[in-house]
């Protein structure tokens, strides 16, 4: 997002504790880019005469001389041998945080899955809380109104868990008028409109799609497909990031999620259907062609569902929800593709079942 857009703290009040952390962040960042501009001045003033220092330092850095005659090659491999080195070591300590943040979510998911029920819908309850004050944080200037968004999550899981779609939407139409009781009588709020429709954000975006969720594992068969969906979700995100790690070269969508490639996310959907057709052929009652329709619905819908956290956090200037999962973010950066799958995935096993 370009400094002429500027950010939501920019643009709702000026008291904000997050506008002032906003623009103290702008003043550091045009500090430092000011003193690498002088300093990048100043080397290129004396690099001349630094030539033969910058040899002998660069044949440091390579961990010896270059070659006779090669005016500083030694060096300047020195230097890139050390970047790959460091980006290898992210790379690895990236997949391995990945590995150690999926294995127990994934047993975790497996375990309450299994019991089905309450079990299950408390379980989503308290991911969806997680989740959706995350969010209100992200959303903290224009103050949204979080116990509204809490108690339309737990009626929409209720009312999925014993009732049926139309219960989920008495329960998602009767919060407006509990949201505007609950808006008016608190604190003012400069903004309330724009704190009324952020509430409801999370509530259609977490809220409706946890309820799916719900209402999938009440399906026949419903508590494989659930793994199915989720397996698909997790093998595609994983397949486009090394897809795209290797082979990308086009940006996917540069102004939302500068890092996704067209490759990534091609190879990252192959993967997800691969990933649910082969988990159907221990399926007995599950078809290919089944498989394969679902596997489709999950590989189209997980990667908007990624590309909608990443519109959002960029519009609000952050790189993560929270620090749940430590260095790999929130609970909504890690169910964020998995909540547009469990929609789909509901609405086409429902209607082959």
């Amino acid at each position: 997002m370009s400094s002429g857009d500027g950010d939501l703290f920019d643009r709702f009040g000026d008291d904000d504790d997050g506008l002032a952390r906003s623009r103290a962040r702008r003043a550091e960042a045009a500090a430092a880019g000011g003193s690498s501009r002088a300093s990048g001045a100043r080397r290129g003033r004396g690099g001349r005469g630094r030539r033969g220092i910058g040899r002998r330092a660069g044949a440091r850095a390579g961990g010896g001389r270059g070659p006779s005659g090669s005016d500083g090659a030694g060096g300047g491999s020195g230097d890139g041998a050390g970047a790959g080195g460091a980006v290898g070591a992210r790379s690895g300590s990236d997949l391995g945080g990945r590995v150690l943040v999926a294995v127990p979510a994934a047993i975790a998911v497996i375990a309450v899955n299994a019991f089905g029920g309450p079990i299950w819908a408390l379980a989503l309850l308290g991911v969806g809380i997680l989740a959706m004050h995350e969010l209100y944080t992200l959303l903290r200037p224009v103050q949204p109104v979080a116990v509204a968004g809490f108690i339309a999550l737990a009626a929409m899981l209720a009312a999925a868990l014993y009732g049926t779609q139309f219960h989920i939407l008495l329960a998602a139409v009767s919060i407006v008028p509990v949201l505007f009781v609950l808006t008016a009588a608190g604190p003012v709020r400069e903004h309330a409109t724009l704190s009324m429709s952020t509430t409801i954000l999370g509530i259609y975006w977490i809220g409706f799609a946890l309820a799916h969720a719900v209402l999938l594992r009440e399906l026949p068969h419903g508590n494989a497909i659930v793994i199915d969906v989720l397996v698909g979700t997790f093998i595609g995100d994983t397949g486009a990031y090394f897809g795209g790690r290797m082979f990308g070269r086009r940006k996917l969508a540069p102004r939302i999620s500068p890092n996704k490639t067209v490759e990534g996310l091609a190879i990252g959907m192959l993967c997800a259907v691969a990933a649910v057709v082969c988990a159907g052929l221990y399926q007995d009652w599950l078809t290919t062609v089944d498989a394969l329709l679902l596997g489709v619905g999950v590989a189209i819908a997980a990667p908007i569902g990624d590309l909608f956290e990443s519109f959002v956090k960029r519009d609000v200037g952050t790189k993560d929800t929270g620090r749940a999962f430590g260095a790999h973010g929130g609970a909504l950066d890690r169910i964020d593709a998995a909540l547009f799958a469990a929609v789909v995935g509901y609405y086409i096993w429902y209607a082959l079942s």
